[in-house]
């Protein structure tokens, strides 16, 4: 199976396990610049060169002997399950992706007719009514990931855990995990424990968020789009990534860890 989405920088200072909708654009762009002394010019998930990744095929040996061996210091960035699939939703749902198109074809359409969600006009600013639209999308998102209807899961609303676990599973082994609600601190860890050829100053980057402006933006406190039934969706699909990674489930209105990460106990937990 090897290292699927595994990033790493070309002078092999880091290795990064990307988690869709967790700040994979920031980290992305952070490691190129640490190579370069320059951000790339676009949208870093396009980029074909310039850093290794496991979507290249001429990537897959340096890639696959770096992390076997663990020749440098490997990471990962979690987010909180309620805003992470509320984004999903806004980005991947309701909003016009960067060719112009909706995501995947006709997914959208299959929604609005199957589960009743409603997106907006495309132009991003037709009203809807969020929360209900939301809600119906989350029966959609459940059905992917228990049931595998009516279709695969995707990898922008599948569990995280199921993320970081190919990396341990196929040889790998992480450092440091560390949240998107925390993410200076955590990414400044990451540079600290690596060699980079260029020194970053996270406190004056530019803002990398490639998902924003696709969507309409949400009109609610994160709590408002979590009802009994929701919340217990969201526990049914990302149970796991509650507990590993420490978020609040009983008050999706805190967005913010409640504990700290046991790196032993998710590598335990997911390397089987």
């Amino acid at each position: 199976m090897g290292f699927p989405g595994t990033w790493m920088t070309e002078s092999e200072s880091m290795v990064y396990r990307v988690v869709p909708k967790c700040a994979c654009s920031s980290i992305g762009q952070i490691m190129y610049y640490s190579d370069h002394g320059e951000f790339f010019d676009g949208d870093i998930h396009d980029a074909k060169g310039g850093m290794h990744k496991w979507a290249l095929e001429d990537s897959h040996q340096a890639i696959t002997d770096n992390v076997r061996d663990h020749k440098s210091y490997a990471f990962t960035c979690v987010r909180n399950p309620y805003t992470r699939i509320l984004s999903s939703f806004f980005d991947k749902i309701c909003g016009i992706q960067r060719n112009g198109k909706r995501y995947r074809g006709n997914l959208v359409p299959m929604l609005v007719q199957k589960y009743g969600v409603e997106v907006g006009g495309d132009d991003g600013k037709q009203e809807f009514d969020q929360i209900e639209s939301f809600r119906r999308f989350l029966l959609f998102a459940r059905d992917t990931i228990c049931w595998r209807r009516p279709m695969d899961p995707d990898i922008h609303w599948s569990a995280m855990s199921g993320h970081v676990s190919t990396f341990i599973v196929n040889g790998g082994h992480y450092d440091k995990i560390f949240w998107t609600e925390q993410f200076n601190d955590g990414m400044q860890d990451v540079l600290d424990n690596t060699e980079s050829k260029h020194a970053i100053d996270l406190n004056n980057i530019p803002r990398f968020n490639e998902s924003e402006g696709h969507g309409p933006k949400r009109a609610h406190p994160v709590e408002d789009y979590f009802d009994d039934l929701s919340m217990h969706l969201v526990y049914e699909i990302f149970k796991r990534d509650f507990q590993l990674f420490q978020y609040d489930f009983e008050n999706p209105g805190n967005k913010m860890p409640i504990g700290e990460i046991d790196l032993d106990e998710v590598h335990a937990k997911l390397g089987d």
